[in-house]
């Protein structure tokens, strides 16, 4: 005899044009976050395929030009001076070192040079060698990306002649969870340095840290803070935490995979032209959970051995993992969204 069994009804995911939007809801990016597992990542990845080559990867490398001896109080952070991480400050490297470390960089594959400094803001004696690092990338081919803290308008017109393509300012996390987090610089501080950068013609970088203590809806929070500026980040890391010994998250408890994931899908869903970086904690990270994140629609990662002081995986693991997964380093020619990609049935 034969048994028909009938499945039971289920939800409808229905799909359209990856629109930027500017006006998202709390409620709404919140019923993004929790929709089924299965239905979030399919439509992240329809909305990754329409703007984006799904088999594509852009590849930053991140270095520390100035470590340790920050003023800011970051909890997650082994180079604020507040902390006891064991991490001595350092001087700003020298010019011709930082182009060195740009050659090889480059020579490796990465199409986007980031260069960080621990500072609360930078000072004017320091900001000749600063500009001299971004002219020296940039006459190699490459993109330019600097994080230093917060900005004086004098700073942003230098960095914007000298040709600098991006600024880096995470936002870190909600507004809500924020001050449990950072003290000494506030959330507004850091939305107006992004305002400025913005309205001198540079590109953007903004994201945040997951894995802090947050609740997912501190998570959603964020992702709507950025979703709704003004101009989506063209560049939104997404870094899980490494709890560092001697800072306040030290002990902080580990984000699950599954939810990091749903962070990266709705993230790629809300700004479907942004690149979605899968940047800190990669180390902690399974293959399989990589992968993960790909097919949610992250496309760009830090390249190396590290990232300011963490640890990360390096080339050689990356090209294993890129050849598992079919996957190909982007040239910087097309590091740009394209147009209107068809998505296969």
């Amino acid at each position: 005899m034969t048994v028909h069994v009938t499945p039971p009804a289920r939800a409808e995911v229905t799909f359209q044009a990856a629109a930027v939007r500017h006006n998202w809801t709390r409620a709404e990016a919140q019923a993004i976050y929790d929709l089924p597992f299965m239905d979030l990542v399919f439509r992240a990845q329809n909305v990754h395929r329409q703007t984006f080559d799904a088999n594509k990867i852009q590849m930053s490398r991140l270095l520390s030009i100035k470590t340790g001896g920050c003023a800011e109080d970051c909890g997650y952070c082994s180079q604020s001076a507040h902390h006891e991480s064991g991490l001595k400050a350092s001087r700003l490297m020298e010019v011709e070192r930082v182009l060195s470390e740009a050659r090889k960089a480059k020579e490796s594959g990465a199409t986007r040079y980031c260069m960080g400094a621990a500072w609360r803001s930078p000072k004017a004696r320091d900001m000749d060698a600063v500009v001299a690092m971004v002219e020296g990338v940039k006459a190699m081919g490459m993109e330019t990306c600097m994080t230093l803290g917060m900005l004086s308008n004098d700073d942003i017109g230098r960095l914007k002649h000298a040709g600098l393509d991006y600024y880096n300012h995470n936002i870190d996390t909600s507004e809500r969870y924020y001050p449990e987090v950072i003290k000494t610089r506030t959330f507004a501080d850091r939305l107006d340095t992004l305002a400025r950068v913005r309205d001198a013609g540079m590109k953007v970088c903004s994201g945040g840290i997951v894995g802090m203590g947050e609740k997912p809806e501190d998570r959603v929070d964020m992702l709507v803070t950025l979703a709704n500026l003004e101009e989506h980040p063209e560049s939104v890391p997404i870094n899980m935490l490494i709890a560092i010994a001697g800072t306040p998250l030290e002990n902080a408890e580990k984000i699950g995979a599954i939810d990091f994931v749903r962070t990266i899908a709705t993230a790629r869903i809300m700004m479907p032209h942004s690149f979605v970086r899968l940047s800190a904690g990669r180390t902690d990270m399974s293959d399989e959970t990589q992968a993960l994140c790909f097919l949610a629609g992250a496309n760009s990662i830090f390249c190396g051995e590290t990232l300011l002081t963490a640890d990360n995986p390096g080339e050689d693991k990356d090209s294993l993992l890129f050849a598992k997964l079919g996957l190909e380093p982007m040239e910087l020619a097309t590091v740009t969204p394209a147009q209107s990609l068809s998505c296969p049935a």
